[in-house]
């Protein structure tokens, strides 16, 4: 009755502030669970069992605990047997408290013999849990370092492509634009202009001959004053300046000596001389007189055995009697090889080459004629030069279906075209060739001595020569052509296209013919913009190329010669550079536009920014009837195209019909046009 008065009422001696202490009134509810007590009491609390650092001591504890425990239980029982009903419903609760005191009492008395063993491996266990905390705190700034700094680079990256490198690219392409005046009315000899690297930044800069006017009576007949000048790409700054004695006609960069391939060697050809030069300083490296010297330099394979390519110039024969004589050079120290060799060609008009083939058989010929286009084996051009065979068995080789073109069994000349009407132009059918036409790059030269020839003959005629057969591939009747076919891809069948202009009563015509067939692609006409300057070629991503050239005003619908814009002279002459892409033959793209007039332009690609730099000498008008300023002037072509103003065409301008594109749309094509080699 005791034990359930104490339940009923909640004394306070049933559960203590501690859970340790002991009830004296609960005791005896307990003792008839002793069994069931002892396994709570072996039942792991907290992590300890048998097996803990409390196993000794706990032991014999349980052992007596469990002995009074099963003692009492039999007074317990016969004392409350009539009050059991009272009792059943709360003694599980009851059980639970002796169960919680009788552990604390077995867990206190344990610990003083648990004091002592942690005494001794309480200093390395902890020693060991330091370790451990500093091996982690390793491993975890290990971690952290392993993942932020990939990701502080990538950013870093990301800013890089997003703001720096687009800067640099502005700000190049700001340096690619400038002018820088020459000289006066003395001008510029044409063609002056030629492109190489000549300080090392991975851009082609400019060379070019320079005619100025001097104050010193005593310098040179007429006070002038002749020069070669090399002007840098980037800004125009003037690199190096080499005076010469004559007016300078070509300038050819790209030999190579064996002993020093960092640095180009650059000919000078004058009238009467030609100096090979140091492309990077202009220190000169040795000098050939000649006399009346009538075409730039062509690179030769190597006669001589010293690993460097030979050169060949016509000139004027001393006999009057003849037409024309070929001059071989060493390329190495600028001696004759022998003597010149005159050929009397019986022929009239133009100067046609020289120029170097190679036929499908090997054999390296000589083309070149007046108003005509014969050849001689280089083989037999040395043996009558020095009376000696050719070093290599490759430059002894000839062709046999080419020795069938001779003209008898006596002559050395191969017969390649003549006719009634005189040849006007002849040109390899070679991607690129009006721009690297005056190169003495060796690789430039491989390539368009193993092509077909384009000839322009009776001044308007038209035709594709194949070098296999000496046949043309097709006629095209034009205009009269003025100025030397430009060759590109205007459609995507993969043969080369031709771009010729025609001028006439005060309208200039362009044309571009297809060179798989000879029929016409494109056409166009504009206010004629009274000068003579090729057109160039540049090759873009799409595959096809992209056109450059020179006109006034696109003329469409109903005309009146008499009344177009500028040809009257009543107003200044506007001349503009146009840019037309096959994608959009409607359109074109006005680039520039001035009173100057333009006597040559060239290209330079640059590889890296993926762009083409246009130069251009040109003619400036002065007031007060002073002579005429010449402008050399540099414009990147990206920055152009930008700034650009879309010119629309007429639906005449290519065969068949055609869409009229939105302004969004062409501007998007061309600023992401890009330019490559």
């Amino acid at each position: 009755m005791a034990a359930a008065l104490s339940r009923a009422l909640k004394l306070p001696g049933k559960k203590g502030s501690e859970l340790g202490e002991y009830d004296p009134l609960t005791q005896a509810d307990s003792e008839d669970e002793s069994e069931e007590d002892d396994l709570v009491l072996n039942y792991p609390r907290n992590g300890l069992n048998r097996d803990s650092c409390l196993a000794s001591g706990s032991t014999s504890l349980r052992g007596g605990r469990s002995r009074r425990i099963v003692g009492a239980t039999d007074d317990v029982q016969e004392e409350d047997e009539e009050d059991e009903w009272t009792e059943r419903l709360p003694k599980r609760q009851d059980r639970d408290h002796v169960k919680a005191s009788q552990h604390w009492s077995h867990r206190d008395s344990g610990r003083e013999k648990m004091g002592e063993d942690r005494g001794s491996a309480g200093g390395s266990a902890s020693g060991i849990r330091g370790t451990d905390d500093k091996r982690g705190r390793g491993k975890n700034a290990v971690r952290s370092a392993f993942f932020l700094v990939p990701l502080f680079c990538a950013m870093m990256l990301v800013l890089l492509c997003a703001f720096l490198i687009p800067c640099q690219k502005r700000e190049l392409q700001k340096k690619l634009q400038w002018e820088k005046a020459l000289g006066d009315a003395g001008g510029v000899t044409s063609p002056p202009l030629a492109l190489w690297d000549v300080d090392g930044d991975s851009m082609q800069d400019v060379l070019l001959g320079v005619t100025s006017r001097s104050n010193d009576t005593r310098s040179t007949p007429g006070n002038k004053v002749f020069s070669v000048v090399a002007v840098s790409a980037v800004g125009g700054q003037e690199l190096w300046r080499k005076s010469m004695r004559e007016s300078v006609m070509w300038i050819q960069c790209g030999l190579q000596f064996s002993g020093q391939p960092s640095w180009p060697v650059c000919l000078l050809v004058g009238k009467s001389i030609i100096m090979a030069v140091n492309g990077t300083s202009g220190k000169k490296l040795w000098s050939v007189p000649l006399k009346n010297i009538e075409s730039q330099a062509v690179l030769l394979p190597d006669l001589q055995g010293d690993s460097v390519p030979d050169l060949l110039v016509a000139t004027l024969p001393t006999d009057e009697a003849l037409d024309l004589s070929l001059t071989l050079i060493s390329g190495f120290t600028g001696a004759k090889l022998g003597h010149p060799v005159p050929f009397n060609l019986t022929g009239q008009g133009k100067l046609i080459g020289p120029l170097l083939h190679e036929t499908q058989q090997g054999a390296y010929c000589i083309l070149f004629g007046i108003g005509n286009v014969q050849a001689i084996f280089l083989r037999d051009l040395y043996v009558r030069a020095t009376r000696e065979m050719p070093l290599t068995q490759k430059l002894r080789r000839r062709d046999p279906k080419w020795e069938g073109f001779r003209k008898n069994n006596s002559s050395s000349l191969i017969h390649i075209y003549s006719g009634s009407e005189s040849v006007e132009f002849l040109l390899p059918l070679l991607a690129g060739f009006g721009n690297s036409r005056y190169s003495l790059d060796t690789v430039s030269n491989l390539n368009s001595s193993r092509s077909d020839w384009v000839l322009v003959y009776g001044a308007s005629k038209l035709s594709v020569l194949r070098q296999k057969d000496l046949h043309k591939e097709w006629t095209f009747s034009s205009p009269p052509i003025h100025s030397q076919p430009a060759v590109g891809h205007f459609n995507d069948d993969g043969v080369l296209d031709l771009f010729i202009q025609h001028s006439a009563n005060g309208v200039m015509k362009t044309l571009i013919v297809n060179g798989s067939n000879g029929h016409l692609l494109w056409t166009a006409e504009f206010v004629c913009p009274r000068l003579v300057l090729d057109m160039s070629v540049v090759a873009t991503s799409t595959g096809q190329s992209a056109f450059l050239f020179w006109a006034s005003e696109p003329i469409t619908g109903q005309r009146n010669a008499t009344t177009t814009p500028g040809v009257s002279g009543a107003e200044p002459l506007i001349r503009k550079l146009f840019l037309m892409h096959p994608a959009y033959p409607t359109v074109l793209l006005e680039l520039s536009s001035t009173t100057d007039t333009a006597v040559t332009s060239a290209v330079s690609y640059q590889q890296h920014q993926k762009d083409v730099t246009y130069f251009t000498v040109s003619s400036r008008p002065t007031p007060d009837s002073e002579p005429s300023a010449q402008i050399l002037k540099s414009m990147s072509l990206k920055a152009a195209i930008t700034n650009s103003r879309i010119v629309r065409l007429g639906s005449s301008t290519k065969t068949g019909a055609a869409v009229k594109p939105g302004a969004f749309e062409v501007n998007t094509f061309f600023r992401r046009l890009s330019f490559k080699l």
